[in-house]
């Protein structure tokens, strides 16, 4: 098996170069040659090294880290949708389809059945592959929040290229995006607390988040973030990777809350805590964000972190009966109603070994 041929290479994507490279240079949150979090962010705690991390990972990984049948799923067409109806899909892990105001959303699509360069590595769980990019329709507005392979998938980046209008991304991800074939008119690159007006009546920013980015061995060469939707009915905050730091509050402040935040909940880790939010760390976030509604995702799709693969789902659940905070919890292809915020969903995780 060839790993390192010309179009395997391809999947790696390419850094920023040219005017690109000045602007990200430019930029208040590129020192010393790589993007900064706003606060300091170790790569590891303190008494972890990266030998002992791929250790446990490797060989101490829990028992249920994976499930042994198939995830619940359902399927909705996506093709057939009233084009006047709010609603959300999701396809797993991070990725998610969205129908608002007459425009159609997709964020961090990962539809290739694995979330790696190499497609025999990091595989989807049975059951979660429910959608290809031939089920969904003309885009409006793909989101890429950065360039981490469960996020940013080449197979099916490439596949989307001719049903995708506008592509909104951080700072420097488009050198992958054009390497693939992008046409640069159509990728909007954003720094951290910016604005662009997308069409009449929708608006974006991006907002700070705490993590990295790095498809190879260099890391943060191109910018992670979030971003803050507002539709003509509805603001949403559409969350990328993120660990625990004083952003949830200041957006939350600077915007006065969200009908809806999408929040990352899975992949977490001690010896990481400083990139991915901890258990007890979502629900503060989400508060400090003045969210009427949450959806937590990063889960139920491919094994990353060493916890059951069901724990995020069963904790945040079990943590807010002290909270009674709304948090949706949609199987795969569940469709959501956006305008519903009394929408109920089982826990169907419950019962799957």
């Amino acid at each position: 098996m060839r790993l390192f041929g010309r179009e395997r290479l391809a999947r790696f994507g390419k850094k920023p170069s040219g005017a690109r490279l000045v602007r990200i240079k430019n930029s208040p949150n590129y020192r010393d040659g790589a993007f900064q979090n706003q606060s300091e962010t170790p790569n590891l705690t303190d008494g972890a090294n990266y030998a002992k991390v791929m250790k446990e990972f490797m060989f101490g990984r829990p028992e249920r880290s994976a499930p042994k049948g198939s995830i619940p799923s359902v399927k909705t067409n996506l093709l057939t949708l009233d084009p006047k109806e709010n609603c959300l899909v999701w396809f797993g892990h991070s990725s998610y389809f969205m129908q608002l105001d007459g425009k159609r959303i997709l964020v961090d699509p990962v539809l290739s059945g694995s979330a790696s360069p190499f497609s025999f590595l990091t595989k989807a769980f049975n059951g979660t592959d429910r959608y290809t990019v031939e089920d969904l329709p003309a885009i409006d507005y793909l989101f890429l929040s950065h360039d981490h392979y469960d996020h940013l998938d080449y197979k099916t980046i490439l596949k989307l290229n001719a049903k995708v209008d506008k592509v909104i991304t951080g700072l420097g991800t488009g050198s992958h995006l054009e390497y693939w074939g992008y046409d640069k008119d159509k990728i909007i690159e954003k720094d951290w607390n910016e604005q662009v007006q997308l069409d009449p009546g929708f608006m974006v920013s991006t907002v700070p988040s705490r993590h990295f980015s790095g498809r190879l061995f260099k890391r943060n060469q191109v910018l992670w973030t979030s971003f803050v939707l507002q539709s003509p009915t509805m603001r949403i905050f559409i969350g990328g990777d993120s660990g625990y730091d004083k952003h949830f509050a200041e957006a939350g402040n600077k915007f006065d809350g969200f009908d809806l935040a999408i929040m990352e909940n899975g992949q977490y880790n001690k010896h990481w805590k400083h990139i991915h939010l901890m258990p007890n760390e979502i629900l503060q976030a989400a508060k400090e964000l003045k969210a009427k509604r949450i959806f937590p995702v990063h889960s139920s799709k491919f094994v990353l972190g060493n916890h059951a693969w069901d724990e995020p789902l069963s904790l945040i659940t079990e943590n807010n009966k002290t909270e009674k905070l709304n948090i949706i919890t949609p199987m795969i292809g569940e469709k959501v109603d956006l305008n519903n915020p009394a929408q109920e969903f089982s826990q169907w995780w419950k019962g799957v070994e």
